[in-house]
């Protein structure tokens, strides 16, 4: 994928190359004169470019709060760092699915500030399409980039401009086997029915079942306490943390864990550490997802540096004895999405692309901003299909290799 889409990269540059050589050399039989008024014109125009570029705008970002998953917020404020007044951030509540009312004032407070042009979401929780309906009706004009959307394609797509999320159902096909390299006989699935409600959930648990049934491995659902019911996250985290230890004096150590929710990661890595099973995804794969809390990790001043991180994992897996049975992505998939989808914005807000939806330069601008993080990043960014087979173009499934801890 990544190869085929430098060779696009590359055409499209000789191309701009060429027509610029081209413009720069007046014909051999032009007048001074008209040289002259051709430079004057083109010194016009560049002018008026400067003024139309010169607009004020900001980019909002809304994430969750750190309990339900730091990296996004940490990333957030990195792309204020980085650009300063011309981002704005916000975060919805933990309990969104209780106080949709909430979140959406957020969105309209924050879209409140005509200078607000574009609004990144992630994770774009259940609500943001109502919110983003409650934006459209006083700001049309708003850009919105959904990433890790927790609504149906069917109801997310229409809404945002832009859909990023991993490639929940590829994540389907590719874990066991990856898996079965660790050394795992059995994959335990934790989850709860609001998740299991999530079309592209689903569809990567059907994917477990099949690739799990390839490889020769059983998978396992294990119903938990949804961290939005009445026990909250505690309650869900409590759950995991006696459940692992049951699981694996049922089916033995060479068990890999997997869950579909960002808050249950840390207690379910801790609990894999401390019993000597396998760990090979997480449900929002990335180097900072929970491993730090999990395995306490000092991230100060180190907060987005993959390097550092990878170094520290591999001296935990090395401590823990662990080798060879844990893996991870390289690319933290939710920093990426907002680092992208603020960098994307900013292009179409300056006029470097071809309307909103500029599907080569946004694949340029998720691979140029995967690679911040990790420099040998093979990302493949492909359509999500719907189930009568039409792709849906504005929405992006993004997957990466595994790197695993030898």
């Amino acid at each position: 994928m990544k190869k085929r889409f430098v060779s696009i990269t590359m055409a499209a540059v000789m191309a701009l190359s060429l027509a610029g050589c081209r413009g720069a050399e007046p014909a051999a039989t032009e007048a001074p004169a008209a040289t002259e008024a051709a430079t004057t014109a083109a010194s016009e125009a560049a002018e008026g470019e400067s003024a139309a570029e010169a607009e004020p705008f900001k980019i909002g970002i809304i994430t969750g709060t750190a309990s339900q998953g730091d990296e996004e917020i940490t990333q957030a404020n990195k792309m204020k760092e980085k650009y300063g007044d011309m981002i704005v951030t916000s975060t919805y509540p933990d309990n969104f699915t209780t106080e949709t009312e909430t979140l959406i004032s957020n969105a309209v407070a924050m879209a409140s500030d005509p200078e607000v042009k574009a609004i990144v979401w992630c994770q774009a929780v259940p609500g943001t399409a109502a919110a983003i309906d409650k934006v459209r009706e006083t700001r049309p004009d708003m850009i919105f980039i959904a990433g890790t959307p927790g609504e149906d394609p069917g109801v997310i797509n229409p809404k945002a401009d832009i859909v990023l999320q991993v490639d929940e159902p590829g994540c389907g096909i590719v874990i066991p086997p990856q898996a079965a390299k660790q050394g795992a006989k059995t994959i335990v699935h934790y989850s709860f029915p609001r998740h299991m409600s999530y079309a592209l959930i689903v569809a990567r648990h059907e994917n477990l079942k099949t690739y799990c049934a390839e490889n020769g491995i059983e998978l396992v659902d294990v119903t938990a306490p949804d961290p939005t019911g009445d026990s909250g996250i505690t309650g869900a985290q409590q759950f995991i943390l006696e459940d692992v230890p049951r699981q694996i004096e049922k089916y033995g150590k060479d068990t890999s864990f997997f869950t579909t929710n960002c808050g249950m990661q840390e207690p379910l890595i801790r609990s894999v550490f401390e019993n000597g099973a396998i760990y090979t995804l997480q449900c929002c794969p990335s180097p900072f997802h929970a491993f730090p809390a999990a395995l306490n990790i000092d991230m100060a001043g180190h907060e987005a540096d993959v390097n550092y991180m990878m170094e520290q994992l591999q001296l935990k897996v090395d401590e823990y004895g662990m080798n060879g049975r844990v893996s991870t992505w390289g690319v933290p998939c939710n920093m990426l999405f907002v680092n992208a989808g603020v960098e994307y914005a900013k292009k179409v807000l300056e006029g470097q692309t071809n309307g909103t939806l500029d599907e080569e330069v946004l694949r340029a601008t998720l691979q140029e901003c995967a690679e911040q993080y990790s420099p040998d990043a093979e990302m493949t960014v492909q359509y999500h299909v719907n189930e009568d087979g039409t792709e849906v173009k504005n929405h992006f499934l993004v997957m990466s290799d595994f790197v695993t801890f030898e």
